[in-house]
């Protein structure tokens, strides 16, 4: 799939059609469709609505429709594909003119039937898709961010042990969260992980969620040193707390902070902000004593019948 020239740095836009347009403004993209079976296959290919709602994103049932799929044209409706085979397919977006502020979310789906069984009651019908986070409105784009809250320990009836992390989307797009859970500091210096999240969440502008990480059972009570590193494209944050986990079937006592670490593209936009104050202070006081005024996209796959 082809990202936009200034985004094919973050993982999302290689994922999904992720972009921020002012009303007015046309884009094309261009998906790859592959046929991974031994059988030819019809494969449909057409815009379907969704939405964020639960910490999720939810796709419309079969052909939903809503405002997105209305800016949205195909250079083609279905392609034949035989065993092996691929297409390329075209997708046109046409923001209107008139297109109020805000995030839209869809899907393109390629759809593709099983031959029916011999009673002709059941046909199976298999369909990938790439979602789409379309944010309009004049200007730059809303600047993305999270905040990671509190961090509870836990284990199942079974012993089970887990942990949950509180987020929270505190930008203006919407954000899918990833991420690992690494165990430092265990019983007598011990280590575990890294373990990735097990169920992460996509959160809209301004919601809160939770990720959780899971553990193998055998792992020791505690107290660890839990590193919690969570991203959502090039957005990232990290937090570092002393949890221990508690007998089976409780929940424990939340985590205690030892460190908050924020991107390392933040860290470096804060001291490119620092220096440049520093620098006009520096030429400010210059020429108060000279007596002169101050200056101054890759491409995604889809799968057919997987």
């Amino acid at each position: 799939m082809e990202a936009p020239a200034d985004r094919r740095t973050d993982p999302r836009a290689l994922r999904y059609v992720v972009d921020h347009l002012p009303p007015g403004t046309t884009i094309n993209r261009q998906l790859l469709i592959v046929n991974r079976t031994d059988e030819t296959r019809r494969v449909d290919v057409y815009p379907a609505a969704a939405t964020l709602e639960a910490s999720a994103f939810r796709f419309g049932e079969g052909r939903a429709e809503n405002e997105l799929t209305s800016w949205v044209t195909l250079d083609q409706r279905a392609v034949e594909l035989q065993p092996g085979g691929e297409a390329r397919v075209r997708a046109t977006v046409t923001v209107p003119q008139a297109a109020s502020k805000g995030e839209r979310y869809g899907v393109i789906w390629a759809s593709t039937a099983s031959a029916p069984r011999a009673s002709g009651e059941v046909t199976q019908v298999h369909r990938v898709g790439v979602r789409m986070y379309l944010d309009i409105g004049p200007g730059g784009e809303p600047v993305s961010g999270f905040s990671i809250g509190e961090i509870r320990p836990a284990r199942g009836p079974e012993g089970d042990p887990s942990a949950t992390v509180q987020v929270r989307n505190t930008g203006g797009r919407a954000l899918d969260l990833t991420g690992t859970v690494s165990l430092t500091d265990g019983p007598a210096g011990s280590r575990a992980g890294p373990f990735p999240i097990g169920q992460g969440v996509t959160l809209a502008p301004g919601n809160a969620g939770q990720v959780i990480a899971r553990f193998p059972v055998e792992l020791p009570n505690g107290p660890w040193k839990a590193e919690v590193n969570l991203e959502s494209g090039l957005v990232k944050r990290s937090v570092t707390a002393q949890i221990q986990f508690p007998d089976a079937g409780q929940v424990g006592k939340q985590g205690s902070v030892v460190s908050r670490i924020v991107s390392g593209w933040a860290v470096g936009a804060a001291v490119a902000g620092l220096l440049l104050v520093t620098g006009l202070a520096v030429l400010a006081r210059r020429s108060r004593r000279s007596g002169r005024p101050s200056a101054g996209r890759p491409r995604e796959r889809i799968r057919a019948g997987g």
